[in-house]
């Protein structure tokens, strides 16, 4: 019943068998309209456009997401062009200089990780990372870490990319943090926003939340964001002219101004193609009644088809054995099978593609991943009877 907004996407791809939504979606019809809708703006508008964006197309999409997140307050919602440069901005919260203790795990995305690694080569800055397996223990584990290390940052993510492994209550968990530790609370939420119902009211006041609309929000690459807590006051020297973007026309003083809302965050001057595309996707998904538990429902729905067809190829290494799950109600919108080696991985996703079946793997993980557009009466993989 959603394969209607995916039209275009559907007729390029005919024949295929698109696993790798968890990485890069297809795209709804809207966000075509939307790219337009930029090119248009700024043909009419000109100079004139910044007016128009942040007065209208940026608010709307910061209620948007407020709306899905459960925000209270929107404007403490900044966007910038990747999580990296949101992550780097973080840390210039810091006194780089001086004794950094940041408390991460070993399953961050690369935004993160390798910057964080990069970082700790100074002999000022100690990374601690927890092992997110056994899955079972893990956030009994890492709230342990956080009490004994009392960190200065604290990084982690909602579902973890190289397994699927969820953290389910969110809220619960960085209350948990906030109760044990003092530290600067970040939330890597790229895997969970609009793939898991997610409520962040209760926590708004103590944690940063990062995520973007390359994955499940459907736009694509360039637009992501960061909820920051009302009030903060961190002034990060990473910091770019929009930042004080509503103290302009103030009289200038020695001292670098920032915005009082989430823009004090902010970068500089970006292309805002990627908002207006993801502006579209949310408002298409409000107007059509579809929530983030109807989402989540609908793919944990793929996700029961998808083992019922691949328990019939009983294949030796795509199985429920080699399959990370501890908890289906504790899990993403992805499936990550674990197997001996990368060259196992990259010869079995080779294979699938050559099949028209498109995965992704990471090291010696195989990943599966669905979305709207998928019919789990359609999945087909008999092809893995001559793997």
């Amino acid at each position: 019943m959603y394969q209607q907004f995916y039209q275009r996407f559907l007729q390029a791809n005919q024949g295929k068998q698109h696993f790798t939504s968890h990485s890069h979606h297809y795209w709804p019809d809207v966000t075509r309209d939307a790219t337009i809708a930029y090119w248009d703006d700024s043909a009419r508008l000109v100079d004139d456009k910044w007016q128009h964006i942040f007065g209208a197309v940026i608010p709307q999409t910061q209620q948007l997401i407020a709306d899905v997140l459960n925000l209270p307050t929107p404007e403490q919602i900044v966007f910038a062009g990747n999580t990296h440069e949101l992550v780097m901005r973080l840390f210039s919260c810091f006194d780089l200089t001086k004794p950094l203790k940041v408390l991460s795990t070993d399953s961050e995305f690369y935004s993160f990780q390798r910057q964080a690694k990069r970082l700790a080569e100074f002999d000022n800055i100690e990374l601690i990372t927890v092992p997110t397996e056994p899955f079972a223990s893990f956030t009994e584990r890492f709230i342990a870490a956080a009490s004994a290390q009392q960190p200065d940052m604290i990084f982690c993510s909602q579902v973890f990319f190289n397994s699927g492994y969820a953290i389910t209550d969110l809220a619960g968990f960085v209350m948990a943090l906030a109760e044990v530790s003092d530290a600067m609370l970040v939330i890597d939420g790229y895997h969970g926003f609009m793939a898991l119902p997610t409520d962040l009211s209760a926590v708004a006041e103590r944690a940063f939340y990062l995520a973007g609309s390359y994955k499940y929000a459907q736009g694509g690459e360039g637009c992501c964001f960061m909820a920051v807590p009302p009030g903060s006051q961190q002034r990060p020297w990473y910091t770019g002219w929009f930042a004080e973007f509503g103290t302009l026309a103030a009289e200038k003083s020695a001292l670098v101004l920032y915005s009082k809302d989430g823009n004090h965050f902010a970068g500089a001057t970006m292309d805002y193609t990627a908002l207006y595309r993801l502006h579209a996707v949310l408002l298409l998904l409000k107007q059509q009644g579809i929530t983030v538990g109807r989402i989540h429902q609908y793919v944990q729905q793929l996700q029961q088809s998808f083992m019922t067809e691949l328990a019939r190829q009983q294949h030796p290494k795509l199985n429920s054995h080699n399959l990370l799950l501890n908890d289906p109600e504790q899990h993403g919108h992805f499936f990550t099978f674990k197997l001996a080696s990368t060259c196992e991985v990259a010869e079995l996703a080779a294979f699938l593609k050559n099949n028209d079946i498109f995965t992704d793997y990471r090291a010696d993980r195989l990943r599966f991943g669905f979305g709207l557009y998928q019919i789990g009466s359609s999945f087909d993989l008999s092809c893995l009877r001559q793997a």
